[in-house]
């Protein structure tokens, strides 16, 4: 009896080292896949391509919210301060692409109109004023730019996506909401009619 059982002994004892060498290997290929992946370079956002921009804004009516920050140079600013204007406030970030691309097309659109009643108040989102004053100066920026160091006007306004841009109306009510980039030809075909109203 007992030859009989040796072989059986060293059989299990041979699947046994089988098994937890299969189970060292698959955790050893694992632990260097989870490393791999650290090593991994962080992907570069793509640029926005050129070309027209097919994102019409949603239309509705809501109370803006009550917001007040600081200037770029630390002045303390609020919305209430536009009441009697039409303001598009629009929510950005340096690093964010879709915002680079649509800089240019609010700049143009701000000077084209601001003579018609028109505001636009630039809400940088969790950024410094060393960060963002370089990116001012490089795009020209001759709207206000505020700084939302805590992210604050994403929960006011209930936006998580950046670019974000809210066209209010006179009473203060939002008209109008962009989500992503938005572009002169936008701005013209929906923003226009509501100046001078």
């Amino acid at each position: 009896m007992s030859t009989r059982r040796r072989p059986r002994s060293r059989r299990q004892k041979q699947v046994w080292a089988g098994v937890v060498a299969g189970l060292g290997l698959i955790l050893l290929a694992a632990a260097i896949a989870l490393y791999a992946r650290r090593l991994e370079p962080r992907a570069t956002p793509k640029e926005v391509p050129a070309g027209p921009v097919q994102n019409p804004p949603a239309q509705v009516n809501l109370p803006a919210p009550d917001l007040e920050l600081t200037t770029l140079d630390g002045q303390p600013a609020s919305l209430a301060d536009y009441r009697g204007q039409v303001l598009i406030v629009n929510l950005w970030a340096t690093w964010c692409p879709p915002c680079k691309a649509e800089m240019p097309d609010l700049k143009a659109y701000y000077e084209a109109h601001r003579d018609q009643g028109l505001t636009l108040v630039a809400i940088n989102i969790q950024e410094s004023a060393g960060q963002v004053r370089p990116f001012v100066e490089a795009y020209g920026l001759t709207f206000p730019v505020w700084l939302d160091p805590q992210g604050v006007s994403t929960m006011a306004f209930r936006t998580q996506g950046l670019p974000s841009t809210f066209v209010l109306d006179p009473e203060g009510n939002i008209r109008l909401i962009w989500y992503g980039r938005t572009s002169k030809e936008l701005l013209e075909q929906y923003v226009t009619p509501m100046l001078g109203q």
